[in-house]
């Protein structure tokens, strides 16, 4: 016999915040959805492993859905899909409204550079008759995560000629990958004595890359010169040419399903390309909204955004003025009226290091999209803090298309904090608030999410392009 509920229960129900694992609120079906969602992400993030190639990549897809490169002498009509490329390393794709850009677009902002370690500029050295590669580490890492991790080499390089060679090692499966040597336990008492942020220091972060010499008895550093001669066979490039190449060491392999159950996702480079393949799919879903759609792939969030190709550049609001400027529109007439979601991953808490979080405002794995209402550090220094009117916008967007969401912090007050895009988006007086997925290990070279986190970010992309 069913028991009916308490007034206690009933009043609760009504009137407490619901927060729930999403395997218990969906369908079969709808988890079977979410696990297809997820089978062309890592492929996305296979492809992806640089800003520059999750930019080649993306723009292939585009032009598969119709989208044309972007000609700012061109006045646009509703359903026209464009792109624009900024120097292969940042990327903007809009698909027009019916509505006009005096009212306004919807931006989805999210950003495609990663942690990694950058090759120097004069990287090649021969040390005790090993080929290694000196490295400058990119972003906020845990230095010691990159010791012994097979590594693989991504990048451009521009030789003296003016040609440019595209550069990837390490992830076909006869291919070679590289290391960062770390010191055996049987000698480490000294080092295990350091600080652990000094397990590895940044100037040992040196990447092995070879050992066997040129046969020349004459020749000095004879296993730096056999490596700069498998360079020079295999693209052409000189020692001089390694100042004009944007060379990176990231994680070598494959995405890959994570859990008995293959409830989530392992890979390199969820932070933050897992918010903009889940922007990108719902933009290229929407073929008529009623508002214009701005999607942004930025560069150099994770050093500060800052650059040409970095949201703290004027490239977004040039693309902006651009595309109203054949109807006699000023830019900052529709920024003032535009509606932005900052695309971006919040942790979730860990069950083994629970306690730099506050339990009731932190994301937990599988509880939806994160709604970020502030970032920033201390007493919230250097953040866009969303207003209450467009939090309740969005929250009401999310709760009509049925999105599962939760709020979340960047952990407890005291203890550190980060920060995203959203205030550079703001600086534009754009409404803006962060929203994206929940990360486990977030900056490790190998980090964790749930793929039903990953579909419902997807549906609260598409939720606001089209309310």
């Amino acid at each position: 016999m069913k028991q009916e509920k308490t007034q206690g229960e009933l009043l609760k129900e009504k009137l407490f915040l619901k927060r729930e694992n999403a395997g218990m609120l969906l369908s079969q079906e709808e988890l079977d959805r979410a696990d297809a969602f997820c089978e062309p992400y890592k492929e996305f993030l296979n492809q992806s492993k640089t800003e520059r190639e999750a930019t080649a990549y993306t723009i292939s897809l585009l032009e598969q859905q119709g989208f044309v490169p972007f000609d700012p002498t061109h006045k646009y009509t509703a359903g026209d899909r464009v792109y624009y490329n900024n120097r292969g390393k940042a990327l903007i794709f809009a698909t027009m409204g019916k509505k006009p850009l005096s009212q306004g677009v919807k931006l989805l902002i999210s950003h495609i550079d990663s942690p990694r370690l950058d090759l120097k500029p004069n990287p090649l050295y021969e040390e005790l008759e090993l080929g290694l590669f000196k490295t400058h580490y990119y972003g906020g890492i845990k230095k010691y995560q990159w010791g012994a991790l097979p590594l693989a080499l991504h990048g451009v390089i521009c030789r003296k000629d003016g040609k440019k060679i595209q550069v990837s090692i390490g992830e076909d499966e006869g291919d070679p990958v590289f290391c960062v040597t770390d010191l055996l336990p049987h000698l480490g008492a000294e080092q295990m004595k350091r600080p652990l942020r000094e397990g590895l220091k940044g100037e040992e972060l040196n990447v092995l890359i070879g050992s066997r010499p040129f046969k020349d008895d004459k020749a000095s550093e004879k296993v730096k010169l056999n490596l700069l001669r498998i360079l020079n066979e295999k693209y052409g490039v000189v020692e001089a040419d390694f100042l004009s190449a944007e060379l990176t060491m990231v994680p070598a392999g494959p995405a890959r399903d994570l859990g008995l159950d293959r409830s989530m996702i392992g890979s390199y480079g969820h932070d933050d390309r897992v918010c903009a393949y889940t922007s990108y799919a719902a933009t290229v879903e929407v073929t008529a909204p009623e508002m214009t759609v701005v999607t942004v792939f930025a560069d150099k969030e994770e050093t500060g955004s800052n650059g040409n190709t970095g949201l703290n550049s004027d490239f977004v609001r040039y693309f902006i003025e651009d595309l109203a400027a054949p109807y006699g529109i000023p830019g900052r007439q529709v920024l003032s009226n535009s509606k932005c979601l900052s695309a971006d991953v919040n942790c979730a808490v860990d069950p083994t290091f629970q306690d730099v979080n506050e339990k009731r405002n932190v994301a937990y794995l599988n509880q939806g999209v994160v709604i970020t209402k502030y970032t920033g550090s201390g007493g919230k220094s250097g953040t866009n803090d969303a207003s209450a009117e467009y939090l309740w916008e969005v929250r009401s967007i999310l709760d009509q298309a049925g999105v599962i969401w939760q709020t979340g912090e960047l952990g407890k007050v005291d203890f550190g904090g980060g920060g995203t895009v959203a205030k550079f988006v703001s600086y534009m007086n754009v409404d803006t608030v962060d929203l994206g997925v929940p990360v486990l290990s977030m900056h490790a070279p190998f980090e964790v999410v749930s793929k039903t986190d990953v579909y419902m970010t997807y549906r609260a992309f598409k939720a606001f392009i089209e309310a």
